[in-house]
């Protein structure tokens, strides 16, 4: 819950609390034997609560959720190119991290970030969702060469997060970028859920209310389900189409879808493991989350064409959100 909400919500559920955690964003638990998911949809309508979802771009039941593709290698495309735009315009890529591939080392943005976990299980092969943060960046470098990136690691190598992770992290993000009086154009999010009560988690919609230009990827699972935070009114929510320009099976739809991009082997930059080693290369991949950072691209693009320079967590102001799916 959001931590302004926890007087309240102490009160309200009182009679079932175990513990309560009273950080950045307050976490309440409920004692042994108490179902907390039908709790959280009981009082949803007396205080913002919900359970701590489970974000994803993984498939499978009943959480997971994705198009059940493997990164394919393929040959490297050339290089972006490495422009210096006239304004900067500065996306920020909440993901699995970013490797240091060599279309990224050298530029003037990337920085020591670490490297992404790449075998979290430590069994030897890359975990299936390895490198999915990498190739975001890459999809976004291609549609938008002189962009400049920043990122947060939220995503695990198999492609899992929540939401109290993801709030925190958005919260904290904004607070640096105050204090280092850096403009921040747009939040790129790759991953997320569906809920119980199709209701966005309340950490989620305070947090992302902070930040004017947000795009999402609407998800893998093939529903017409509103997916969080993608189907937030405030959100650009970006569906996948596939090579004949149709939706693509895998994508999610609906009235609170934004946009649509291609997701279908889309190529970009990766990093894989050969005999214990990082190799980088290009592979082709499918999913929304790869439809999702060519609108980021487009919106970076016109912010960089029209914003003045000014400090802190801004953006391009109020969009209009047009019905349905809009190419």
């Amino acid at each position: 819950m959001p931590r302004a909400s926890l007087s309240a919500a102490v009160r309200a559920l009182d009679r079932w609390i175990e513990s309560v955690d009273p950080a950045e964003h307050a976490v309440v638990r409920l004692r042994a034997g108490v179902d907390c998911v039908q709790v959280a949809a009981d009082m949803a309508d007396r205080v913002p609560v919900s359970v701590n979802h489970v974000h994803t771009v993984l498939t499978g039941a009943p959480v997971l959720h994705g198009t059940g593709a493997d990164a394919i290698p393929v040959d490297l495309p050339a290089e972006p190119p490495r422009q210096a735009w006239a304004k900067q315009a500065t996306v920020l890529v909440l993901d699995s991290g970013i490797d240091p591939h060599p279309w990224f080392v050298g530029r003037s943005w990337f920085g020591q970030w670490g490297l992404e976990v790449i075998d979290g299980d430590g069994d030897g092969v890359a975990d299936r969702q390895a490198g999915h943060g990498t190739f975001v960046a890459g999809v976004l470098l291609r549609h938008a060469p002189g962009v400049t990136i920043r990122q947060y690691p939220v995503l695990s190598s198999f492609g899992l997060t929540d939401d109290r992770t993801v709030a925190t992290t958005l919260r904290r993000a904004r607070y640096l970028a105050a204090a280092k009086r850096e403009r921040l154009d747009v939040l790129l999010i790759s991953a997320g859920c569906h809920t119980a009560d199709d209701r966005c988690p309340p950490v989620l919609a305070e947090e992302l209310a902070f930040w004017p230009t947000v795009v999402a990827a609407a998800g893998n699972s093939s529903t017409t389900r509103p997916f969080w935070p993608a189907a937030l009114p405030s959100v650009t929510a970006v569906a996948a189409t596939g090579p004949d320009g149709g939706l693509a099976p895998f994508s999610n739809c609906g009235e609170w879808v934004d946009r649509t991009a291609p997701g279908v082997d889309v190529v970009s930059a990766h990093v894989r493991l050969v005999d214990g080693e990082r190799v980088y290369g290009a592979a082709k991949w499918s999913g929304t989350s790869f439809a999702a950072p060519q609108v980021a691209a487009d919106l970076a693009r016109s912010a960089a064409d029209h914003h003045e320079p000014q400090p802190g967590v801004s953006g391009l102001g109020t969009r209009e959100r047009g019905p349905g799916i809009s190419a």
